[in-house]
């Protein structure tokens, strides 16, 4: 249900959906406007607000509804998912079927939850404000975008983590130098995959990938002469869109490398079969994803092809949980 949550998310973002709902209330905005007379009264919210004035002004109100629905049901999902979450941990809790530790670690997710949703409004909110002087095209805070992203895929890896944990054996391995090499390895790599994951918000929220549609070069130049365009210079790796957009190339680049080493390294290592369908299945993803994010880029990000590689993110670093997994050290 993360999963989806995420892959709803990156959705309502391609389609400039996020900021129809301009308000948030926990029950109230649950029932959906069913009556002509209430979807005027929330379309009239909606014209109060600088992505109205700006960029959607002359919006009918059936476009508006499409709107409306896209964000409605990334909300609604994320109330799903925190029900998905406390409703069982409360169950399980009063049966008595939980250790002291799986407590911990469950009291911890679900408070996860929570703050994901506050964080999401509070990324919302920064699109609502009204700039003075400003006729630029109304958009939420990329450093928001980013944490709120960047929680979502937090709470998703602990939540896989601990699921793996509680289904799958442990691995016995050595624990000689070479392996606790491939470990750390394998360890740097999943960070990789991580932070390349979380570069995509910035490039999300600057609309980045319309920049430069074209690979392998920036236009004709492999460095664009604008790449530090912004100054003090700091200020171009988040704010820059040229600049965001050279930054997921080379983090991108910089994963398909570091997996391709890590699956040469384990050719040579002597590891359990289910491990071994880890790092394969990641070098696999590694390259679709790869095709995919080229792909994206080359045909000037249409929505299908974006989502499925912001999909393909979440894949790539679900396989780089798994194999961080499997290659755990046993407490002695």
């Amino acid at each position: 249900m993360v999963v989806g949550a995420v892959v709803l998310g990156g959705v309502t973002r391609l389609t400039e959906s996020g900021l129809s709902m301009v308000d948030w209330h926990l029950i109230k905005e649950m029932k959906p406007p069913s009556t002509l007379p209430e979807w005027e009264a929330e379309f009239q919210k909606y014209q109060q607000f600088p992505e109205f004035k700006i960029l959607n002004h002359d919006m009918t109100l059936n476009e508006f509804k499409f709107i409306w629905y896209m964000e409605y049901s990334h909300r609604m999902w994320g109330r799903a998912v925190g029900l998905a979450y406390i409703l069982p941990a409360v169950y399980f809790w009063r049966k008595g079927w939980m250790s002291r530790s799986l407590k911990l670690q469950v009291v911890g997710l679900c408070g996860f939850v929570c703050f994901q949703g506050l964080l999401g409004w509070f990324m919302v909110k920064s699109g609502l404000e009204e700039k003075q002087d400003s006729h630029d095209i109304p958009r939420v805070s990329q450093y928001r975008l980013a944490a709120h992203l960047g929680s979502a895929l937090l709470l998703y890896c602990a939540s896989l983590w601990t699921g793996l944990s509680l289904l799958l054996p442990p691995n016995k391995m050595p624990n000689t130098r070479q392996m606790m090499l491939f470990r750390q390895f394998a360890r740097g790599t999943g960070g990789l995959v991580f932070i390349t994951a979380l570069s995509g918000a910035f490039v999300a929220g600057l609309d980045a990938g319309l920049v430069y549609n074209s690979f392998p070069k920036m236009g004709a130049r492999w460095v664009p002469d604008d790449l530090l365009a912004f100054s003090p210079a700091l200020r171009n790796f988040f704010e820059n869109p040229t600049t965001v957009q050279f930054d997921h190339r080379i983090l991108g680049i910089a994963s398909v490398t570091a997996v391709t080493v890590l699956y040469a390294l384990s050719r040579r290592m002597a590891l359990t079969r289910r491990t071994r369908v880890a790092v394969s299945s990641l070098l696999a993803m590694v390259y679709m994803q790869a095709a995919l994010g080229i792909g994206t880029l080359l045909l000037y990000v249409p929505t299908p092809v974006a989502a499925t590689h912001q999909s393909g993110s979440l894949v790539l670093l679900s396989m780089s949980v798994w194999l961080i997994h499997e290659l755990r050290r046993l407490p002695k």
